[in-house]
């Protein structure tokens, strides 16, 4: 037997019971892994409140880092006492978890199992947009919303190295401090400055290359209004709630912008561009180009605690269980 927890009606954190259940069976293709970490991912608190669907009831969590503890009979990628991390496989919140193998990627010694699980949803989701959503160039200015939120700091970082001019928006002075060491050049404090007005005035009234957003609803209708024409809006989350319909008509009409709603299972497709990602993302963290912030551990009796911390968004960076 084993601990997790377990969803078996949707709706607030409270829905989420620490129970005991059987220890999964790894399938043929897939892997065992005892969890070392789980993240905690605002895709998980849209399984849990039932705006995404998954049949009930349900372990929660997409992500974690771990070691194989047991191989099904047609498994080639992993070995039993591998180190591993993993996002996109349900029921991470547990002591043990069934894993594919293909979504499965090796962890290198010098990278400790917090900044492995902090890498991948939030660090995967960061090198695609930077790297590829929008393939930013140095002497680009890229707006980053939520520039102090886990994939907000990272796509800071990655923006700077490259040589960007990064605008971060945050909630708070203390949130506007850390984007600023991650390397914001700008940072606009939305709950006392209106970042449209501010974005026209840092920019001279050109607007920006790009706009990272991951924020949806509240901030869509004044992404439109502080990009450059033929800019890029990548719109990669919605934590604020869904954008409303738009008319294709109004992206010309505001300089023939381009628009892009990306997930990142479509930037991890192969094995070969997840391990691409991972080893990149993994070797900057190694060399401590990349810092990945580590907001809070919790016990996984927690869960429900971490789940308001993170909706509440309160704290700065990547909020982890521990099994």
């Amino acid at each position: 037997m084993m601990k997790a927890i377990r969803v078996q009606r949707t709706g607030g954190p409270e829905v989420m019971e620490l129970i005991e259940v059987p220890v999964p069976q790894p399938k043929p293709n897939e892997a065992l892994v005892k969890v070392a970490i789980a993240g905690v991912n605002s895709i998980d608190g849209q399984f849990r409140d039932g705006r995404l669907r998954t049949p009930l009831p349900f372990i929660p969590g997409q992500e974690g880092a771990g070691v194989v503890t047991a191989a099904g009979t047609q498994t080639k990628l992993v070995r039993v006492g591998d180190r591993v991390a993993w996002s996109g496989t349900l029921g991470s919140y547990a002591d043990y978890v069934a894993s594919p193998e293909e979504h499965l990627v090796p962890v290198p010694a010098a990278i400790s199992d917090e900044q492995a699980t902090a890498a991948m949803m939030q660090g995967l989701t960061a090198h695609y947009l930077v790297n590829d959503a929008h393939k930013l160039k140095a002497g680009e200015t890229a707006l980053v919303h939520a520039a102090a939120g886990g994939v907000g700091l990272l796509v800071v970082q990655l923006a700077h190295a490259i040589g960007a001019r990064v605008i971060g928006t945050v909630s708070s002075d203390e949130k506007g401090e850390l984007a600023r060491e991650a390397g914001a050049d700008e940072v606009i404090v939305f709950t006392r400055q209106d970042f449209e007005p501010e974005v026209k005035r840092l920019t001279g009234g050109k607007g920006v290359d790009v706009v990272y957003d991951g924020v949806g609803k509240a901030t869509f209708e004044k992404n439109l209004n502080v990009m450059k024409m033929r800019g890029m809006l990548v719109l990669y989350g919605m934590s604020s709630g869904p954008v409303p319909p738009v008319d294709p008509a109004k992206l010309s009409e505001k300089g023939s912008l381009y628009m892009a709603r990306t997930t990142l299972a479509h930037f991890t497709a192969t094995r070969e561009e997840l391990i691409a990602r991972t080893s990149a993302l993994f070797a900057m963290i190694a060399g401590g180009s990349l810092k990945v912030r580590i907001a809070k551990k919790y016990p996984l009796a927690e869960a429900a605690e971490a789940h308001r911390d993170m909706e509440a968004r309160k704290l700065a960076g990547k909020l982890l269980l521990v099994p």
